[in-house]
């Protein structure tokens, strides 16, 4: 199994497991490309820790600069199962993330491809390279999808 492919698919459980803690279900590993080793990694946690700041991007990226004893996180990816909103992709940038990968696109809160776009702002001072996953697009948004049906009941 490729590091992509494994990443990616660790990003999903954290997400499952997120889901069967009520909350919305995203997960996020930061990544070593040059190890293959995960560094950091979160599942969002606004809801129990009552804290909107508690993306899964922020708590992987806060694991893995805490691991490292760095926040500058230049030369590492990360991996996440839904388009970063525009906190998250501040926070990428200011951790100086080399690459994002994300499954689901997020129409309504991305800002990524999506919204304000964030990376191609010219405040923003550091750009990941950055791609969408085709190959995790559709089990992440169905997870969502699936989460939101059964709140909604």
């Amino acid at each position: 199994m490729t590091i992509e492919i494994e990443a990616m698919s660790r990003a999903l459980e954290l997400a499952r497991e997120a889901a069967a803690d009520g909350e919305v279900p995203v997960g996020a590993v930061v990544v070593d490309p040059a190890t293959g080793q995960i560094v950091g990694e979160g599942a969002n946690r606004p809801v129990g820790t009552h804290d909107p700041s508690a993306h899964a991007e922020i708590i992987a990226l806060r694991a893995a600069a805490a691991k490292l004893g760095n926040y500058r996180l230049t030369g590492l990816d990360l991996y996440v199962t839904l388009e970063p909103c525009a906190m998250c992709a501040g926070a990428i940038s200011f951790a100086r993330i080399s690459r994002l990968v994300f499954a689901a696109q997020d129409v309504k809160g991305g800002a990524v491809m999506n919204g304000g776009r964030f990376f191609e702002q010219p405040t923003c001072h550091w750009r990941p390279e950055w791609r969408q996953d085709p190959l995790h697009d559709a089990e992440a948004g169905d997870l969502l999808r699936s989460f939101f049906r059964n709140r909604r009941g």
